[in-house]
């Protein structure tokens, strides 16, 4: 397969960008890890800048094949908080300072990631959300999340069942148990991993917030030791063969890899973004058998110059039609190739009819029209030299009488058309 043919094959899986400044200018990024595997599983990842604006933008990025939401900021509470924090200012102040790189909030990549999570929703498009990207898809169905798990689970449970989500001093080594639940994706992804009996495997997380409430569509995958959803996923839009995929990992599967190697913890670690893609090769198969898409024809030299001298044939007519220039007699063999062109193509497409007829006319009567504009034109001679040789009076009645005329008519057509509009209704 050609290179150049690739965009045009692989589905499209778009990514938003997080913000982070780098020489007191903004940058956006997105994780390598999660680009590899994208790529290495058959889609081509779209990066969806967050900057100002785009989200008005989101038809710009069609076709989209699917979603993968990851790691940012924590989520505005405005958009998911139904009832009041029982966090003081005190602790909300610490939690801040706390976690400074991820309670400054952002708006608009709020803003951008919700549109696409409710959109996929609506269409059935793969959903992967990652970390943040699981919570952006719990509050796009009406879930809650735990604003600091420290402050709201973790100081109210004894030392042994207490989870240290985030270690910022050892992000990619950090490790924590969860429990898997049984005949779940993440069970069967995992299930060569899993001890018997213990249903527990060691994830990588970078998070002080998580999911409160969840959703009612979405089921639990698994938990942690503090009774924190560490993953869901919606049953009834869960087949990858068929293209149905919506899900949320609290834990970042792409980061569960041994120290200074790319090897990773378990076989079932890349599970999710393989099965991700199938979902999203298969919704774009669908796409494809419900939507033709049309190649764009490549001519040859002398094919493009006869086009191109059709579609000025056309552009003159349509110029004859819309403004009524005049028309230079040297150009009527201009019109005669457009003319001479439909004629040998009477069997015209419904689409090709309906753009003809935009245009003011299918050129096929061009000819004619040109002579009827040539009659028009010596009526008017005519007519102005008859009148110059009217007198004054003459002049005065005869401008008089088509005045009448023309409200005559104006009145009779009113009149006319209204008794058609009572006859439709009657129907």
């Amino acid at each position: 397969m050609a290179v150049e043919e690739l965009s045009v094959v692989l589905p499209r899986v778009l990514i938003v960008s997080r913000r982070t400044v780098r020489k007191n200018k903004f940058v956006d990024f997105v994780g390598e890890y999660h680009l590899d595997l994208i790529v290495s599983y058959g889609a081509v990842p779209v990066i969806v800048p967050r900057v100002s604006g785009v989200h008005l933008l989101l038809d710009s990025f069609e076709p989209i094949h699917g979603v993968l939401l990851c790691e940012g900021e924590d989520i505005d509470p405005s958009l998911y908080n139904d009832e009041l924090s029982d966090l003081s200012v005190e602790e909300l102040e610490e939690i801040r300072r706390l976690h400074a790189s991820d309670t400054a909030i952002d708006k608009e990549k709020d803003t951008i990631e919700l549109r696409l999570a409710k959109l996929c929703l609506e269409r059935n498009i793969p959903y992967l959300g990652i970390c943040r990207g699981s919570q952006v898809l719990n509050v796009a169905c009406g879930g809650t999340l735990i604003q600091d798990i420290g402050k709201e689970i973790s100081k109210n449970l004894p030392e042994n069942q207490r989870v240290v989500h985030m270690d910022y001093d050892n992000y990619d080594g950090h490790r924590h148990v969860i429990q898997v639940v049984e005949e779940t994706p993440l069970h069967h992804w995992f299930k060569d991993s899993l001890e018997d009996e213990k249903m527990e495997i060691s994830v990588n997380s970078y998070h002080h917030q998580g999911v409160k409430k969840l959703a009612q569509r979405f089921v639990p995958m698994a938990f942690a030791p503090d009774g924190l959803i560490e993953g869901f996923y919606d049953p009834d839009a869960y087949n990858p063969a068929e293209g149905k995929f919506i899900m949320g990992l609290q834990f970042h599967p792409e980061r569960m890899r041994q120290e200074d190697s790319d090897e990773f913890d378990y076989p079932g670690c890349t599970f999710a973004y393989q099965e991700f893609v199938k979902a999203v090769v298969a919704y774009q198969k669908k796409l494809l058998s419900t939507t033709t898409i049309e190649k764009p024809l490549k001519l040859n030299q002398e094919m493009e110059k006869k086009r191109k001298i059709i579609v000025r044939s056309f552009s003159l007519a349509r110029d004859l039609y819309e403004k009524g220039c005049t028309f230079q007699s040297s150009k009527t063999s201009d019109l005669d190739v457009g003319a001479e062109f439909l004629e040998s193509n009477t069997a015209l497409s419904l689409q090709q009819e309906t753009r003809l007829k935009q245009m003011g006319a299918t050129v096929r009567n061009a000819s004619s029209y040109l002579q009827r504009l040539k009659m028009n034109e010596e009526k008017e001679r005519l007519g102005r030299k008859l009148m110059g040789k009217m007198s004054v009076e003459q002049l005065s009645d005869l401008k008089t009488f088509y005045n009448m005329m023309g409200q005559i008519c104006c009145e009779v057509l009113e009149r006319k058309l209204q008794d058609l509009m009572t006859l439709d209704e009657e129907f």
